[in-house]
C-alpha cells in the first residue's frame, strides 16, 4: 500500500458515489475532478449504486492504489456509504477519506460516518477540496481542520465539468447541467433556503459548453437550476438555443417556478414539438397559511393559470410536487391541494412526505407544530400537531398506488372515472382497498394490478360495468402485456384485441413513462 509520504502517482485520488440508479450521474464529483488543476490526471471518478455491496466497493476504490478517496454523501445513500467508509478505513486506514455533500455540510455532531473520516468538507466544495488535495500532495500530509468549511468561490472561477461526461455517460445516463446555482426562494423544507439568492454562469461559456456536448451525441439534458425561469431573458436565450438543435430524440428537463411565466416565455414554449420539454412545478401546497408558515411566497391564482396553460395549450410534459406533512397542514387540507391539483390535470403529481434535511430551516417549527422524523433516512414525518403516524403511513401507500396508477401512464382511460368528483376521498378508498387485498406496496405486478383495479373500481367506487370494461380494455390494449387479466377473460368483456406500440414511438430516446402519456 502507498504511504503518505510518497509522491503522487496516478491514479491516487478516487472519487466516488453511490448513485440511486446506474443512469444517474454524480455531478458533484465531475465539479471536483475538473477543478483539481494539476492534479486533475491523477483523479478517477468511480460510481456506484445502492446496489452495490461494500465489499466489492471497497475492493474497487482499493485497485486504484489510492491515498485520498472522497465521497458524495447524501440524504439517499448515507447508510450505504457509512457502511463502505467503515469497511475501508478497517481495511486500509492509512487512506485519507474526505466526505462532502448536502447529508455531512451540517449538524455534524453525532453521524458516525463523520467520526470514521479524516475530513469534511461543507458546502461549496471546488475550492476547497483541491486546496486539500495540495495539502497532502505538498507536505504528504494534511493540517486542516476535520471540518473544512468549503469556500464559496464566484462563478467564473470554477471550471465547468461538462467534457467530463464520457461517451458512456452520454449513451446511457442522464446528464445533469445547470445554468445557474442557488435559490432566491427561502421555503423552509428546502436546503436552498440557506442560499442568499441564484447566480448564473456566464452565458456564452455555458452554452459553448452544451453545443459541445449537443455535437457530442448529448440529448437528454436534465437541468437542475431551482428556478430555470427566475430570469426570463436567460432562460429564452437557453430554449433558442436548444429549438435551434431541436431533433427527435431531444429531450429537456426545467425546474420552474410555478406563478411566473410570462407571454414571451409561453411563446417560446410553444414552439417546441410533443416530448420535448419537461417541466418541474413544486405547488407543495396550495393553503395560504402553511404557505406562509413555511416561508414560500406562491400566488396560488397564477400559479393555477400557468399550469393550465403549460397543459392545454403547450406540448411540454408537467410532473408537479405536493408534500405532506408541513408545519399547520392536515390531512384534510392536503386532500383539499390534491384536489386542486388534479383538477389543473398535469401528467404527474408526485405525492411526497416532508423530509428533515438537516441545516434546513424547518426544524424551527419543532416544538410550535410537534414535528416528529423518523431518525432513519431519508428523515421523513412521522407525526405532527395535525397529522397522526396512521395518516402518514397512509399517505405513504397513497402516494405507492398514485405513482402506479396515476402517475405511470397506464391507466389513461381508467383514471378519470376512479377520480370522478372527489379524486382524493375516491382514490383514498381505492388505497384502502388495495392495501387490505394486497398487503403490498411493492412488487405488484402489472397483470395483478389491472384485477385489483377493476375489482375495486366495480365494488367499492360504483363504476358502471360497461363504462369499466370499455377503459379497462383499451388500457390493457396499451399495456403492451401479452397476458391477458382474469378481469378480461370470459364473459366478463370478450377478447380485446391487441394494440402494438408503433416502432417509430419505441425507438424514440425519451422516458418511457412520458412517452406513455
Amino acid at each position: 500500500m502507498i504511504q503518505p509520504n510518497e509522491a503522487f502517482v496516478a491514479p491516487q485520488i478516487v472519487l466516488a458515489t453511490l448513485n440511486a440508479r446506474y443512469i444517474h450521474s454524480a455531478f458533484g464529483l465531475r465539479y471536483l475532478k475538473a477543478n483539481l488543476r494539476e492534479y486533475q490526471e491523477q483523479c478517477i471518478i468511480q460510481e456506484y449504486t445502492l446496489d452495490s455491496r461494500p465489499e466489492d466497493i471497497v475492493e474497487s476504490i482499493l485497485l486504484a492504489e489510492p491515498r485520498l478517496v472522497g465521497f458524495g454523501v447524501y440524504i439517499w445513500n448515507v447508510i450505504q456509504t457509512e457502511k463502505v467508509v467503515a469497511l475501508l478505513k478497517t481495511v486500509a486506514p492509512e487512506i485519507v477519506v474526505v466526505l462532502g455533500g448536502p447529508e455531512v455540510s451540517y449538524e455534524q455532531d453525532g453521524q458516525e460516518i463523520i467520526s470514521l473520516a479524516d475530513h469534511v468538507i461543507t458546502g461549496w466544495g471546488e475550492v476547497s477540496f483541491y486546496d486539500l488535495v495540495a495539502e497532502l500532495a505538498n507536505d504528504g500530509v494534511v493540517a486542516s481542520a476535520k471540518i473544512i468549511k468549503g469556500i464559496q468561490p464566484k462563478l467564473d472561477q470554477i471550471e465547468m465539468p461538462y467534457y467530463l461526461y464520457n461517451e458512456e455517460d452520454i449513451k446511457n445516463r442522464v446528464l445533469y447541467v445547470e445554468a445557474s446555482r442557488g435559490c432566491p426562494f427561502k421555503c423552509e423544507f428546502c436546503l436552498s433556503a440557506l442560499d442568499k439568492t441564484a447566480w448564473p454562469f456566464d452565458q456564452d461559456l455555458f452554452l459553448e459548453q452544451m453545443d459541445d456536448l449537443y455535437k457530442r451525441g448529448a440529448r437528454h439534458f436534465k437541468f437542475v437550476d431551482r428556478t430555470f425561469n427566475l430570469k426570463v431573458k436567460n432562460s429564452l436565450r437557453i430554449m433558442q438555443f436548444f429549438l435551434d438543435r431541436m431533433s427527435d430524440d431531444l429531450f429537456l428537463h426545467f425546474e420552474v417556478v410555478p406563478d411566473h411565466l410570462p407571454d414571451d416565455l409561453k411563446d417560446m414554449i410553444a414552439k417546441f414539438p410533443q416530448g420535448q420539454l419537461q417541466f418541474e412545478v413544486g405547488i407543495q401546497t396550495f393553503n395560504q397559511d402553511v404557505q406562509t408558515k413555511i416561508s414560500r411566497r406562491q400566488n396560488n391564482q397564477k400559479a393555477e393559470q400557468n399550469i393550465r396553460w403549460i397543459r392545454n395549450e403547450s406540448k411540454a410534459y408537467l410532473h408537479t410536487d405536493l408534500i405532506f406533512g408541513l408545519p399547520g397542514e392536515s390531512l384534510d387540507s392536503f386532500a383539499h391541494s390534491f384536489d386542486q391539483l388534479v383538477a389543473l390535470n398535469p401528467h404527474e403529481i408526485q405525492v411526497g412526505i416532508l423530509k428533515r434535511l438537516k441545516g434546513s430551516p424547518i426544524i424551527r417549527h419543532t416544538e410550535a407544530h410537534r414535528l416528529s422524523f423518523n431518525p432513519n433516512p431519508p428523515f421523513s414525518i412521522v407525526s405532527s400537531d395535525q397529522v397522526s403516524f396512521s395518516d402518514v403511513q397512509f399517505i405513504g401507500r397513497f402516494a405507492r398506488y398514485w405513482d402506479l396508477i396515476g402517475n405511470s401512464g397506464r391507466f389513461k382511460q381508467t383514471l378519470p372515472l376512479l377520480l370522478e368528483q372527489s379524486p382524493f376521498k375516491r382514490f383514498s378508498l381505492l388505497t384502502n382497498s388495495l392495501f387490505t387485498r394486497s398487503r403490498q406496496t411493492h412488487k405488484i405486478s402489472l397483470l395483478r394490478l389491472f384485477d385489483f383495479v377493476y375489482d375495486i373500481a366495480l365494488s367499492e367506487l360504483n363504476i358502471e360495468l360497461e363504462t369499466l370494461k370499455s377503459a379497462i380494455t383499451s388500457d390493457f390494449n396499451d399495456s403492451g402485456l401479452k397476458s391477458m387479466p382474469k378481469c378480461l377473460k370470459g364473459d366478463r368483456s370478450g377478447t380485446p384485441v391487441q394494440v402494438n406500440i408503433p416502432k417509430a414511438e419505441k425507438n424514440k430516446k425519451r422516458p418511457i413513462r412520458q412517452s406513455r402519456h
